[in-house]
């Protein structure tokens, strides 16, 4: 049983989220995910992947399929990496790292990104081009395309950033955990400053997977919802840049972050949230505020009924059931190894902008739960935002983001 006692004061530095940059369905850059949030209108559509036969709404990046990385970084072309390429050109972010490059230097800086396929699409289309003998094509290259660090290395020679890198893969808690080990990373020396992030890209592999596992939904996903029936697939790229925030109180920081493992299932939660709320505990000990001090959750939300169930337990029974909590997929769908990225830089912006998003297409809570679900946007003004992912394998991230104490 974990304790509801006074949170001890904070065992983290706060770290500045001084840039930020997010490319979804609903648009490129911040602004457009933020003009969205605001006047409720959602990027799902029905699926036109490519030829998916499947019945199920989908969260597609326009235009991602004619663009192209640039010329220097050719052998990374892929679909994810397009992605990647949008994200960091969006919002200003590859001159605010150029900037940070200039104050650190190239090797003090460490990129860390999180993905659940990375470029799995690109040998996915390999496997189509097949000769009569079952040879791939000779242009295939699965190390800068498919490999899992394909998507971490392609933004560290991007950037131009020689810092410690490497990827984390832990399903939908990905670019969540990214974060944790960037606070360790800075706070042990090895970096001045990093560049975190997630990217996942719609794929064959994941649409189809998901769909055997009888959780895609054939309506635009309704998180907690009575009559919920499953994911929409999403696709993203975010990013941000952490510094030590040395009194900053102008920009979100990083205030704490929780990780734990279910040791349960390999794809369902704990039925009781139990490492769910261990991973909220944590973020939140880790910060040194207690649950009465959070404003606002965003909820990972998926909209199947084994993961709000734990969720709902895990919330309500950690911060009980005035906290108002939304989960922000009925807008992006479910962005999968981008989804920790993606809601942190969501959080960013309703932090900034005093907004606590409702959940999208979401029209009656599911009588059973306990949580406090926004079903109209809210404006008000907010300090401190607890962000969950959580992921297969009971793979569980939380962060808290806000404006640290004055």
């Amino acid at each position: 049983m974990i304790s509801n006692s006074k949170i001890s004061p904070p065992t983290t530095q706060p770290l500045a989220l001084s840039h930020y940059t997010v490319v979804n369905a609903l648009g490129r850059g911040s602004a457009a995910t933020l003009g969205a949030l605001r006047n409720g209108k959602s990027g799902l559509r029905r699926c036109d992947f490519m030829d998916t036969e499947l019945d199920t709404w989908i969260g597609r990046v326009d235009g991602l399929e004619d663009e192209a990385v640039v010329a220097r970084l050719h052998d990374f072309d892929c679909r994810n990496n397009r992605l990647a390429m949008l994200g960091l050109a969006a919002d200003g972010f590859e001159s605010a790292v150029a900037a940070a490059r200039a104050r650190y230097g190239a090797h003090r800086i460490a990129v860390i990104i999180g993905t659940s396929t990375s470029g799995i699409l690109e040998t996915e289309l390999a496997y189509r081009r097949r000769d009569a003998d079952g040879r791939l094509p000779a242009t295939f290259n699965y190390r800068t395309t498919h490999e899992n660090y394909s998507v971490t290395d392609f933004t560290r020679r991007y950037l131009a950033l020689q810092g410690p890198a490497f990827t984390i893969s832990t399903a939908c808690s990905s670019s969540a955990k990214v974060f944790a080990s960037a606070s360790r990373m800075i706070a042990s020396g090895l970096c001045d400053a990093a560049v975190v992030g997630g990217v996942d890209s719609l794929c064959m592999t994941t649409l189809y997977g998901f769909s055997s596992l009888e959780i895609v939904s054939t309506a635009p996903c309704r998180p907690a919802d009575a009559e919920r029936s499953g994911i929409s697939i999403g696709e993203a790229a975010g990013f941000a840049l952490l510094e030590k925030a040395d009194g900053r109180n102008d920009v979100p920081c990083l205030l704490g972050y929780g990780e734990s493992s279910d040791a349960y299932h390999m794809s369902t939660p704990h039925p009781e949230g139990a490492g769910a709320r261990l991973a909220m505990t944590a973020a939140l000990q880790r910060s040194g505020l207690e649950p009465a001090q959070i404003d606002y959750v965003n909820l990972h939300g998926t909209a199947t009924r084994a993961n709000d169930n734990a969720e709902d337990l895990a919330v309500s029974g950690l911060l009980g059931s005035a906290t108002p909590c939304s989960s922000t997929k009925g807008w992006t769908g479910h962005t999968l190894g981008a989804a920790g990225i993606t809601e942190a830089v969501i959080a960013c912006l309703c932090l900034g902008e005093g907004l606590l998003p409702a959940s999208l297409n979401t029209t009656t809570v599911d009588p059973g739960f306990s949580m406090n679900v926004l079903l109209e946007n809210r404006s008000q003004p907010i300090r401190r935002v607890l962000s969950n992912s959580f992921g297969f394998g009971g793979n569980n991230a939380s962060l808290v983001l806000g404006y640290p104490a004055t």
